[in-house]
């Protein structure tokens, strides 16, 4: 794949460490992106859900006990949502792994194989 690769990447989270790792194995080096140090904005976001083609609820993590305990039962909008995925990154399911153009949420990794033989 000669398309830049980016991977939105939390090294703690083994499914993370996972496509990283799948990446590498298949002589892909994409940019790095630890969404911890460099904290998405609701632009950033949004952009990225376009690629993704979901809505910001897709990519919530809902067992988390943050959204369990704090969110689970608000309405809430895709505006709310962004806000609170921006604010708690640790709510975004992981990992994303994103061209110019598409992404994909890398979970299973079966979604990541995929999305390189089809791109």
């Amino acid at each position: 794949m000669k398309e830049k690769i980016t991977l939105y990447h939390n090294p703690r989270c083994r499914k993370s460490r996972e496509a990283l790792a799948y990446l590498e194995e298949k002589n892909i080096s994409p940019e790095i992106i630890l969404y911890f140090k460099e904290p998405f904005t609701e632009k950033t976001l949004k952009a990225l859900l376009s690629k993704l083609e979901l809505a910001p609820k897709a990519l919530v993590r809902t067992e988390e006990t943050l959204w369990k305990t704090t969110y689970k039962n608000e309405t809430l909008d895709d505006g709310a949502l962004l806000k609170i995925l921006v604010t708690h990154p640790n709510l975004i399911q992981r990992p994303i792994v994103a061209t110019a153009q598409k992404a994909v949420l890398a979970r299973p990794l079966e979604n990541l194989i995929s999305f390189l033989q089809n791109h």
